[in-house]
């Protein structure tokens, strides 16, 4: 994390551009055996969670990225009982995953033990309890390593990872080698979904580079996105699946899925902006049917 005279938070959206976050006060300040974390106050968005410097989560709008990272797929699917989260160390993917009457264990496999437990102390606004929920399975270990050894079976696999950076803890799971390992361990007529970074302007060929590497390895790959404040861009996600066509799906379904399937209303989330999700830009369709790269275990991608 870098200040400027102590009172500023600068988080690097791409080499070329920059935001400053006024920051009211630090509540935490740790580094593990994997990354830089901060818990710190900001006037703009309120409790950031911020990782290797920057912004993974602030309190202001987590709701919209993770009510768009989770929903869809869930609500896609037409009964998921059991759920697969990679990631998602400040329990809100968890907390949405929940919500879902259905769900009856969702398993969520973080590398980074300190980060879940500096949330669990530091963001109680954000998991909400979601850790102690009984049909939570709370494991801190490498994603890839668990699904290779798990013999465990799942409805929805939601990739919630920080972004990939060179000897960072995340790379080697935006492969198409760890998407043949998901495949592997999913239910028939599963669904997949991953969060997919900056889909705007900012390093949207990553974008493109994991939708194309998800489309290697299953037959229905849906790229959406929503706007998330925090990250000062569009941001993507991609839906995955042998069986299930998003698509298909009206927004009055998903608004009666809503209703139906859920222990509270959503934020941001309803049958209007899910389908409004799925309709990229123009340009973003004409530059993704271009795009080509394939993301390998030995062709990682770095941000």
């Amino acid at each position: 994390m870098t200040y400027k005279s102590h009172k500023w938070l600068h988080d690097e959206v791409t080499p070329q551009l920059v935001q400053f976050h006024n920051i009211r006060k630090v509540l935490h300040s740790e580094q593990t055996a994997f990354q830089s974390v901060d818990i710190v106050e900001t006037d703009m968005f309120g409790l950031c969670l911020v990782l290797d410097g920057k912004i993974q989560s602030s309190a202001r709008d987590e709701f919209i990225y993770h009510e768009a990272l989770v929903h869809p797929a869930m609500l896609a699917h037409p009964d998921p009982k059991s759920v697969f989260i990679a990631g998602g160390g400040e329990g809100a993917t968890l907390r949405e995953v929940l919500l879902h009457k259905t769900v009856q264990q969702a398993t969520m496999v973080d590398i980074d033990k300190q980060v879940v437990d500096i949330c669990r102390r530091f963001l109680p606004s954000f998991h909400q309890n979601s850790f102690d929920d009984p049909r939570a399975k709370v494991v801190c270990t490498d994603a890839r390593k668990y699904l290779e050894d798990t013999t465990d079976r799942y409805d929805v696999v939601i990739i919630d990872l920080v972004e990939p950076i060179e000897a960072g803890p995340a790379y080697l799971l935006y492969t198409q080698e760890f998407y043949r390992i998901v495949e592997s361990k999913l239910n028939p007529g599963a669904i997949v979904c991953v969060q997919s970074g900056a889909s705007g302007l900012a390093n949207v060929e990553n974008y493109f580079a994991i939708h194309n590497t998800l489309k290697s390895v299953f037959p229905i790959v849906r790229p959406y996105q929503t706007y998330v404040p925090t990250f000062v861009d569009l941001w993507g996600f991609n839906i995955a699946s042998f069986a299930i066509d998003p698509l298909n799906l009206s927004s009055a379904e998903i608004d009666k899925r809503i209703a139906a399937r859920l222990t509270r209303d959503l934020k941001a989330l309803d049958g209007a902006r899910y389908s409004a999700s799925f309709v990229l830009y123009k340009y973003l369709r004409r530059e993704l049917a271009e795009a080509k790269r394939i993301i390998k275990d030995n062709d990682p991608l770095y941000l």
